[in-house]
């Protein structure tokens, strides 16, 4: 790998400049978030304390690479819980399900692992709170996603499903003194605002969420990446298509004003004409995207003339998030809700922490 330079925290314009020779802007912070590494730690943990197969609803995180990796080891991805046999061991995914697949789960007799990520659980309390206090809900996100499936099937009578601007005009509430908006975690800062500016016009009295919705991490990476577009003149962002973090870091680099952005998957993807007549290279990756694809993508523009690395530092990340409590053995021990140590399965629905 390329010698790394540590930049400052605060980059300033002159700071980076095109050369003679071909170089890298790697942003930091990138890749893996607190909430994929609890949840891919999850269902490793689940692997090697009850063995293969360990069933997981949908895709733990959305990464092609992450999910090879974990089925080599054992894990087995399904669309439904009536593929899983009753008894098994079963990890919902970090972006959260419905209140009724975890009935479904109790009354199919299946051992859970909650891997939902803590700030996803945060938005479906939201979600509780608000409803129980009669408001109507509007859910800014994409319909489809399972984090907004999710999320809606915590109060699906109280919710509007918004994707963004235009869909604002064919919103109808109830009373427009308690209404509330909610948001998927994973979406543009920037569009997420500009929905809630025009709800603001048809809803003066709106209500806002008591802090943002949208994770730190995926605001962490949208700022490193308007930082890389202003000195690079393309922007590569690893991470899968079906990631909702990554697809909105290119959006992102383009409405920042490079002139090209690209998603990739691994670094095979890379099309070599992307290259031409470029000197900066922007590369990142989304929360969902281990280092180990990055560090491939900067060894084959490394062939390619790109030798110079520079770091580009626009946050501090420090946060964790402990394993469910489904998996901490110290509660396995005392918390009469568990079967005893000799099983090979629980009985606890358990929750995220």
């Amino acid at each position: 790998m390329p010698e790394t330079l540590r930049r400052p925290a605060a980059l300033v314009d002159q700071e980076v400049s095109v050369t003679d020779h071909r170089k890298i802007l790697l942003a930091s912070p990138r890749g893996w978030c607190a909430g994929v590494d609890r949840a891919v730690s999850a269902v490793e943990e689940a692997l090697r304390q009850y063995g293969a197969p360990v069933y997981v609803r949908h895709e733990i995180v959305h990464n092609k690479h992450v999910l090879t990796m974990l089925e080599r080891k054992g894990a087995i991805f399904v669309d439904v819980l009536e593929k899983i046999p009753e008894g098994a061991i079963t990890v919902f995914s970090a972006h959260g399900v419905a209140p009724t697949v975890r009935n479904e789960a109790v009354r199919r007799g299946l051992a859970t692992v909650d891997a939902t990520c803590p700030l996803v659980t945060k938005v479906h309390r939201e979600v509780v709170r608000y409803a129980n206090a009669d408001f109507d809900i509007i859910l800014i996100g994409h319909e489809g996603h399972e984090e907004i499936i999710g999320t809606f099937g915590e109060a699906p009578a109280y919710i509007t499903v918004v994707a963004g601007p235009a869909n604002v005009a064919d919103i109808r509430v109830r009373d427009e003194s308690k209404v509330v908006w909610l948001s998927q975690t994973t979406l543009s800062v920037d569009e997420t605002m500009e929905t809630v500016t025009e709800l603001r016009k048809k809803f003066p009295q709106l209500h806002s969420p008591p802090s943002s919705d949208i994770c730190y991490a995926t605001q962490n990476r949208q700022t490193a990446v308007k930082e890389l577009a202003l000195h690079a003149e393309l922007i590569i962002v690893v991470g899968s298509k079906n990631s909702s973090n990554s697809v909105r870091m290119v959006e992102v680099a383009l409405d920042a004003g490079v002139h090209a952005a690209y998603l990739v998957d691994t670094a095979d993807e890379i099309d070599q004409s992307w290259l031409d007549g470029v000197n900066t290279v922007g590369l990142t990756s989304g929360a969902s995207a281990p280092d180990v694809l990055v560090d491939e993508v900067i060894d084959l523009l490394s062939d390619q003339g790109f030798c110079d690395v520079e770091i580009v530092k626009t946050a501090e990340e420090s946060i964790e998030f402990s394993l469910p409590v489904e998996l901490k053995k110290d509660l396995r021990a005392t918390d009469s809700r568990l079967i005893p140590e000799s099983s090979t399965t629980f009985t606890s629905e358990g929750s995220a922490q």
